[in-house]
């Protein structure tokens, strides 16, 4: 069972589930507590309320389910981490249906509103977390007999990773990690994993590995005399989905978020790369779609102008198509309004100056007010960009960055964006070390995420653009 089957098979049982759950309570809503207030019999009849709530409530529970994180690494989760997510989110959600839609029933006493949320909250909870734990079951049935496993690499050659790495043997790989090599660390000679596990070089290889063997988790088992590298490849890897985890003694060295978990009998420290609460993270995600889907709906119009301009001014594509570099360092194809002349980089990739002869008349008037860039909506659906975020760039710029700016890899971390802090504070870039310049905005962006810095963006983004500031 891989991944995507895995999370349909959850958002199926969880339509499901929440289904049956409100049909069970409108049920007993009819049986038990209308006779009372009525003083009569209510027969039991499905209306209009009822399909309504058959159709909306199930939507409830799965946006709930979805902002918490629920659909998100799927593939190692615990029975109890299941159980204590599932009773979360089932009691934040039985409140807010409780205030919306039972409140204001008529009833004879208060007992009735206590059963009626217990009940709710019952069926929810019960109904809900059944599949999960057969779920969850058979997930980890089929990493004990190793038909589900993480590719794992070991960086350290010696004494710690000998220690994990038999601890690894002991449990019999009851964890799905099955550890591909290691790369030795700054220590030369002989290597205590060698003949074990395959020797895959060293630690400056560790991209390349990661790339090479599909490497899901890395495990740092230095020794104290290696531990100035831990920063090191916690950089090198922090632009990639790899799980990273440490030897806890190297806690006090280690920085940024980090949680505890036990696997081969041994706690570990796992570094998340996430840099917004999993619901805001999530959040963003939806409020980027609806946000996109709207745009694109009501600028109908406008696009269509935009659209009979650009083929007017000048020869060529009305879009622009452009790789560009997102998330992870994976290429996409970003789409743009063309504002320059069809041959603008005949002579290789440049960047815009002001006052470009390049730019044409009606592009001028584009980049003003930032409407080239309204096919980035089409971007953010696909998944590609956010609306807030750094702005992507082109591989044959990102190198010239990187050779003066190790750092910029860090803005990898997150999806590109429609606007960005950088762009904002510093507006158009049109040299790589003006592209330096805005980089110190963008890194402050990544580290104070949040959707309320995202909205302040945003705001300033609309306000710089009625202004005619350039963005």
């Amino acid at each position: 069972m891989n991944k995507r089957t895995l999370v349909i098979l959850y958002v199926l049982f969880d339509l499901l589930t929440a289904a049956l759950s409100w049909t069970a309570f409108y049920i007993y809503r009819k049986v038990q507590v209308e006779p009372d207030v009525f003083g009569y019999a209510i027969p039991l009849e499905m209306g209009n309320r009822f399909y309504l709530g058959i159709i909306m409530i199930p939507i409830f529970w799965l946006t709930l389910h979805y902002l918490s994180g629920a659909y998100q690494d799927v593939l190692h989760k615990s029975k109890l981490r299941e159980l204590g997510q599932t009773l979360i989110i089932v009691m934040t959600g039985t409140v807010i249906l409780f205030f919306a839609l039972i409140l204001d029933d008529v009833i004879v006493s208060y007992k009735d509103y206590y059963s009626s949320f217990f009940i709710l909250a019952g069926l929810q909870f019960i109904l809900t977390l059944t599949p999960r734990l057969i779920l969850t079951n058979v997930v980890s049935k089929q990493i004990r007999r190793d038909r589900i496993q993480f590719n794992t690499l070991m960086i350290g050659s010696n004494g710690k990773a000998m220690e994990i790495y038999r601890e690894f043997e002991d449990r019999n790989n009851d964890t799905g990690n099955r550890i591909v090599g290691f790369l030795n660390g700054n220590s030369k000679g002989e290597y205590q994993l060698e003949g074990k596990l395959k020797h895959l070089g060293a630690l400056a290889d560790v991209k390349q590995v990661v790339e090479d063997y599909g490497i899901e988790e890395v495990i740092i088992a230095l020794d104290t005399s290696e531990h100035k590298a831990v920063s090191e490849i916690i950089n090198t890897l922090s632009g990639t989905q790899v799980i990273i985890k440490a030897s806890p003694d190297i806690n006090d060295i280690l920085t940024g978020k980090v949680r505890v978990r036990s696997i081969f009998g041994l706690p570990l420290i796992e570094i998340t790369h996430a840099l917004m609460p999993v619901w805001q993270e999530n959040l963003k995600r939806l409020i980027d779609v609806v946000f996109s889907l709207l745009a694109l709906i009501l600028l109908s119009p406008l696009i269509l102008v935009l659209m009979i301009g650009v083929k007017l001014s000048s020869k060529g594509p009305i879009l622009l198509k452009q790789e560009r570099i997102g998330r992870y360092g994976k290429p996409f194809t970003l789409y743009k309004f063309r504002s320059m002349v069809a041959d603008a980089e005949k002579n290789g990739p440049e960047l815009a100056r002001k006052n470009d002869d390049r730019i044409t008349n009606f592009g001028k008037f584009m980049r003003q007010r930032k409407i080239d860039e309204i096919p980035n909506f089409i971007n953010v659906l696909k998944g590609e960009m956010s609306l807030v975020g750094p702005r992507p760039e082109r591989q044959f710029f990102i190198d010239q960055i990187v050779e003066k700016a190790p750092h910029y890899v860090h803005l990898q971390k997150v999806k590109p964006g429609i606007t960005s802090w950088g762009q904002v504070k510093y507006g158009y870039a049109g040299t790589v070390d003006e592209m330096l310049k805005r980089l110190k905005y963008d890194l402050l962006y990544i580290e104070n995420m949040s959707l309320f810095v995202d909205l302040q963006i945003m705001i300033y983004t609309l306000l710089a653009i009625f202004r005619k500031e350039n963005i």
